[in-house]
């Protein structure tokens, strides 16, 4: 009898939640769309009710995929506004290596700069990280692996633990929600998030950021890597000699939290509106100084000229970032290397103010 109630209860729980998700598809559906936000949820709505004639496999991959990301997008949610370090490295190094006590320093010194950590929540540089940052001021992304990598005790009950089944979600989110990248040695795993990292930045498809490669001194893992970079990609002509300086290599963890602090000293963020590209600062640049950035970087403006702007109107979805000072130019995509150049020199504008 028991059973029986129990059935029943779930049943009706069952018919409950479908009618809830019923009416509220019906409400996203015949709304008129007018705001982003409604137009957006109705999109989403119409991509999955388009996805029946789809394998399952499809199907399987799709539902996990966007339970993945909408888990993972709510726990970042409410850590927007504070800016975030993506930590990378192998899993393999024991506390009692010196890149392991390297990797702590620089997770506290970031931390002290009010910065939090994101890391693959795993043992090695990882773990290091995260007791360098403390676990309130860390994210674990983790990977569920055939191995059954299990996250690092000190992460492994934090509510911004999550976990991924797909190396490709797991990667948005460490970059997405990233304000700067650190690289500490690593195998496969380290190599393909940075040249990932490396890749995103090149091609503008990531917000320009700083990427720190961490390495103790004496040490050459990452000279060694700087050499090949140079000698077979650079002087073959596979990347421009403006794309080495989306990294730099240091080997302190102060010296690394200060130049990752530094990059946000003037500039402080950038967005795209249609043809625009409206670049908000920390401060108000001279005029004598945005005479120099449109001599000096004339090559990035499609037409016109780069000139100060109050908020645009498309930014109304950002009230707390309204009183900032701009700069917007009709930006012509052509190198990602040749903007962040040109935010070094923003930065280096805003020490002499």
């Amino acid at each position: 009898m028991k059973n029986e109630q129990n059935a029943q209860n779930t049943d009706k729980n069952g018919k409950n939640n479908a009618d809830n998700a019923v009416q509220a598809a019906q409400e996203i559906l015949t709304c008129d769309g007018k705001d982003l936000r409604s137009y957006l949820n109705k999109d989403i709505v119409m991509n999955a009710l388009s996805c029946q004639d789809l394998d399952i496999l499809d199907l399987k991959m799709i539902d996990r995929v966007m339970s993945e990301f909408k888990h993972a997008a709510q726990i970042f949610k409410p850590y927007r506004s504070i800016r975030k370090v993506s930590i990378f490295g192998s899993a393999r190094v024991e506390e009692n290596n010196p890149y392991y006590n390297l990797a702590v320093k620089f997770g506290k010194a970031m931390a002290a700069k009010q910065f939090m950590a994101i890391t693959g929540a795993a043992d090695g540089i990882m773990r290091a990280g995260i007791e360098g940052a403390r676990p309130e001021n860390s994210f674990g992304v983790n990977i569920l692996l055939p191995s059954e990598q299990a996250p690092a005790k000190v992460i492994q009950d934090d509510p911004k633990l999550v976990t991924f089944k797909y190396f490709f979600t797991r990667k948005v989110f460490f970059v997405m929600e990233a304000d700067a990248i650190a690289l500490f040695p690593g195998g496969f795993g380290t190599q393909d998030e940075g040249f990932e990292v490396l890749t995103l930045l090149q091609t503008g498809k990531a917000p320009p950021m700083p990427v720190v490669l961490m390495e103790l001194p004496g040490e050459a893992y990452w000279e060694t890597w700087d050499k090949f970079i140079r000698q077979q990609l650079l002087d073959r002509g596979f990347i421009d000699r403006e794309d080495l300086n989306f990294y730099k290599i240091l080997h302190s963890p102060e010296e690394a939290a200060d130049w990752i602090v530094s990059y946000y000293s003037t500039y402080h963020s950038m967005r795209q509106v249609y043809s625009r590209l409206v670049i908000r600062l920390e401060k108000e640049l001279a005029d004598s100084q945005l005479v120099i950035l449109n001599e000096k970087f004339a090559d990035l403006v499609k037409v016109g000229r780069i000139f100060k702007t109050p908020a645009l109107p498309e930014e109304a979805d950002e009230p707390e970032l309204a009183a900032k000072p701009r700069i917007v130019f009709n930006y012509n995509k052509k190198s990602a290397g040749r903007l962040n150049e040109m935010i070094l020199a923003i930065n280096e504008m805003g020490r002499g103010n």
